[in-house]
Protein backbone atom coordinates (compact mmCIF):
# COMPACT_ATOMS: atom_id res chain seq x y z
CA UNK A 1 0.00 0.00 0.00
CA UNK A 2 2.83 2.18 0.61
CA UNK A 3 4.06 1.68 -3.04
CA UNK A 4 0.99 2.85 -4.38
CA UNK A 5 0.88 6.52 -1.98
CA UNK A 6 4.20 6.75 -3.42
CA UNK A 7 3.45 5.96 -7.09
CA UNK A 8 0.88 8.61 -6.64
CA UNK A 9 2.84 11.15 -5.25
CA UNK A 10 5.65 10.96 -7.82
CA UNK A 11 2.81 11.73 -10.25
CA UNK A 12 1.81 14.59 -8.91
CA UNK A 13 5.07 15.92 -9.01
CA UNK A 14 5.81 15.13 -12.36
CA UNK A 15 2.31 16.96 -13.34
CA UNK A 16 3.30 19.64 -11.37
CA UNK A 17 6.78 19.73 -12.98
CA UNK A 18 5.21 19.33 -16.00
CA UNK A 19 3.27 22.68 -16.14
CA UNK A 20 6.31 24.70 -14.45
CA UNK A 21 8.03 23.56 -17.72
CA UNK A 22 5.32 24.07 -20.57
CA UNK A 23 3.88 27.55 -18.84
CA UNK A 24 7.48 29.19 -18.39
CA UNK A 25 8.10 29.16 -22.23
CA UNK A 26 6.31 31.94 -23.76
CA UNK A 27 3.70 31.32 -26.77
CA UNK A 28 5.40 31.34 -30.30
CA UNK A 29 9.09 31.03 -29.34
CA UNK A 30 11.17 29.95 -32.17
CA UNK A 31 14.03 28.61 -30.29
CA UNK A 32 14.18 24.99 -30.84
CA UNK A 33 15.44 24.71 -27.15
CA UNK A 34 12.64 26.80 -25.62
CA UNK A 35 10.26 24.70 -27.95
CA UNK A 36 11.89 21.47 -26.38
CA UNK A 37 11.34 22.77 -22.98
CA UNK A 38 7.79 23.19 -23.76
CA UNK A 39 7.01 20.08 -25.48
CA UNK A 40 8.72 18.16 -22.90
CA UNK A 41 6.46 19.85 -20.22
CA UNK A 42 3.91 18.83 -22.67
CA UNK A 43 4.74 15.04 -22.00
CA UNK A 44 6.20 15.06 -18.61
CA UNK A 45 3.06 16.51 -17.23
CA UNK A 46 0.40 14.09 -19.47
CA UNK A 47 2.91 11.01 -18.45
CA UNK A 48 2.39 12.37 -14.47
CA UNK A 49 -1.33 12.25 -14.74
CA UNK A 50 -1.11 8.83 -16.52
CA UNK A 51 1.57 7.62 -12.82
CA UNK A 52 -0.81 9.22 -10.74
CA UNK A 53 -3.98 7.71 -11.72
CA UNK A 54 -1.79 4.31 -11.80
CA UNK A 55 -1.16 5.12 -8.00
CA UNK A 56 -4.91 5.84 -7.38
CA UNK A 57 -5.77 2.46 -8.99
CA UNK A 58 -3.07 0.54 -7.07
CA UNK A 59 -4.16 1.96 -3.90
CA UNK A 60 -7.79 0.71 -4.51
CA UNK A 61 -6.74 -2.71 -5.76
CA UNK A 62 -4.58 -3.52 -2.84
CA UNK A 63 -6.90 -2.46 -0.74
CA UNK A 64 -8.39 -4.77 2.31
CA UNK A 65 -11.76 -5.23 2.63
CA UNK A 66 -13.50 -7.09 5.46
CA UNK A 67 -14.53 -10.73 4.72
CA UNK A 68 -18.01 -10.83 3.88
CA UNK A 69 -19.92 -12.68 6.61
CA UNK A 70 -23.20 -14.50 5.61
CA UNK A 71 -25.84 -15.54 8.44
CA UNK A 72 -27.63 -18.65 8.10
CA UNK A 73 -30.55 -19.18 10.11
CA UNK A 74 -31.66 -22.68 9.45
Amino acid sequence: MKMSVGVAIIGILMFGSGLAMFYSVELGQTDTILRFIKNTGTFVGISGMGVCLAGILLYLINKNEPPIKEHSDV
